[in-house]
């Protein structure tokens, strides 16, 4: 029997005195989706992030505290950290695309035929998951500041979910919500679906199975344009893990 695909695309949210978990739950919840025969294989790819080695660390180390997960990380700085990348993702259970820049992790997994290896992965019933960036990139696109402090369309998402994708849609410091929905009501982007941070969009195939949450009041939306260039949206219900 074939393995269901699925994604959990998610907004990450920030550890605070009073939540000291901060997005792990997540990556527990991905983990929770497979059912492998022994320990579960969790790949992290921190390629947004430049293979920064604060986000390794940073992963790595929850990784180690709160799951009995057979963890590794691809890295592709200088060079990809293992000698066949698409054997060695095709091997995991479950693959973690952090948060950075959304637009030079497409092109530096572009050079690497990352694109063409994720799709088969998600083929093949790898769970992929990500947060921000790591979101973005299963979609068609979504805004986007990696180009400046400002929001940009990206565009170049793998779209293995063929919908836009709005992250950090309650992000006080950037007007995330309201860029998302005018360039959906414009027509820049397709319908789709924005996670508040906190939030993670669980997709089966290519549709929405669910919306779940690590933090109280936090939701999805489903945005669509209303074909008068507006758009409507609708709040989805949201399951508190």
């Amino acid at each position: 029997m074939s393995k269901p695909r699925q994604i959990l695309a998610f907004s990450p949210a920030l550890r605070t005195e009073s939540d000291p978990e901060g997005s792990f739950q997540l990556v527990e919840h991905a983990l929770s989706l497979t059912q492998p025969a022994g320990r579960a294989r969790l790949c992290y790819v921190p390629t947004a992030m430049g293979d920064a080695a604060t986000s390794v660390e940073g992963f790595t180390a929850d990784a180690a505290a709160r799951s009995d997960a057979e963890v590794s990380v691809l890295t592709l700085f200088p060079q990809p950290s293992v000698p066949d990348i698409r054997a060695h993702l095709l091997s995991q259970d479950v693959l973690i695309v952090g948060g950075g820049s959304v637009a030079n992790l497409m092109a530096v997994w572009r050079v690497h035929g990352l694109r063409e290896i994720m799709r088969e992965c998600w083929e093949a019933g790898v769970v992929l998951g990500g947060g921000s960036a790591g979101s973005l990139c299963w979609h068609l696109g979504g805004p986007t500041d990696s180009f400046r402090d400002e929001l940009d369309p990206f565009t170049d998402g793998i779209g293995l979910i063929p919908l836009s994708n709005g992250v950090h849609d309650d992000y006080v410091q950037q007007p995330r919500r309201q860029t998302y929905r005018r360039m959906v009501a414009d027509g820049t982007f397709p319908g789709g679906y924005a996670s508040e941070d906190g939030v993670g969009l669980h997709y089966v195939d290519t549709e929405l199975h669910e919306a779940v949450c690590i933090r109280p009041g936090k939701r999805g939306w489903a945005v669509q344009p209303d074909g008068t260039g507006g758009f409507t949206e609708e709040a989805l219900p949201t399951r508190r893990l």
